[in-house]
């Protein structure tokens, strides 16, 4: 009987996962205002993917994003405290358990029910300039800029509200983001998510939903991030590349063969040549828990 649980809940985290994959890929497609020609033919089989947190971005993004609700007294400092300690443990762990997850994704929905999706949207925009915009990693964005360069599209896939992303991505010329969708109707939140929170599997399902809807050819794809809870992602594309690993994904890698880039260690970063990261073929769980408080006060 107990086995039995365990298969049947399985079999339902992964029905979420599909259904986050592929809601996160739709809304990718809305992107506005595509980056500026390069000059080089354009590539439309080929794409690049890349994580947010501590990949493209110093830290998590959406706790940056909750300091910056918190200083406008959406929740308490403390709230803010107790969210950073669920990073600090993600961290150190590697991996969220199930329940930490589903606990972190009650409070989000929480939070966002009954909200204005544009609310967000403005709020996300003035956080970014005030919080995120000094936090980018210029290697990343040097590596994302060499696949735009060559004609390829780039696409962000975070556990990040899609919201949030995609201002990300738009801040920086990239082509969009997939993230995790919350539900809305009308420009306001429901309270649920279509899916899941877009992490782990969950991104590897949007990464192919994406490459099904543009015509991409997974082979020629390459993906970057730090984190081994990303092995998914990375295992779909013809190139995986790990830039600024935890200790999970630099074991993963070195036993795959898989690039390593490090941006942390202050040593200027070693060029990077366009064949060797396009190649031959070319936290998430307690990710939402700083948006769990509705505005106090």
């Amino acid at each position: 009987m107990v086995k039995r649980r365990v298969v049947e809940g399985s079999a339902e985290r992964e029905r979420l996962a599909e259904l986050a994959g592929a809601a996160s890929a739709e809304a990718a497609l809305t992107t506005p205002a595509p980056p500026e020609p390069s000059g080089a033919p354009t590539d439309l089989t080929a794409a690049a993917f890349f994580d947010v947190d501590n990949t493209m971005m110093m830290g998590a993004s959406i706790f940056h994003f909750a300091r910056g609700l918190a200083a406008r007294k959406y929740f308490k400092n403390s709230d803010l405290m107790g969210f950073a300690w669920q990073q600090i443990k993600f961290r150190v762990g590697g991996r969220e358990d199930p329940q930490s997850v589903k606990a972190s994704r009650e409070q989000a929905l929480s939070f966002v029910a009954g909200r204005s999706v544009a609310e967000l949207v403005s709020l996300g925009e003035e956080i970014y300039d005030e919080l995120m915009a000094d936090k980018i990693w210029t290697g990343t964005q040097a590596l994302a800029q060499m696949h735009l360069d060559a004609g390829q599209r780039v696409w962000l896939v975070t556990a990040t509200p899609v919201e949030l992303a995609q201002i990300i991505a738009r801040r920086l010329g990239l082509t969009g983001a997939l993230g995790t969708v919350s539900e809305s109707e009308n420009g306001i939140y429901t309270g649920k998510l279509v899916g899941d929170l877009l992490h782990g599997r969950a991104k590897a399902h949007a990464v192919r939903a994406l490459a099904a809807k543009e015509g991409l050819d997974l082979r020629r794809c390459t993906a970057y991030s730090d984190s081994v809870n990303d092995v998914p992602m990375l295992s779909v594309v013809g190139t995986a590349v790990a830039v600024n690993p935890d200790s999970g994904l630099r074991d993963t890698a070195r036993k795959r063969g898989w690039e390593i880039r490090d941006f942390r260690t202050g040593r200027k970063a070693a060029k990077i040549g366009v064949p060797s990261v396009l190649g031959a073929g070319a936290v998430a769980g307690a990710i939402a828990a700083g948006m769990a408080y509705r505005r106090r006060g």
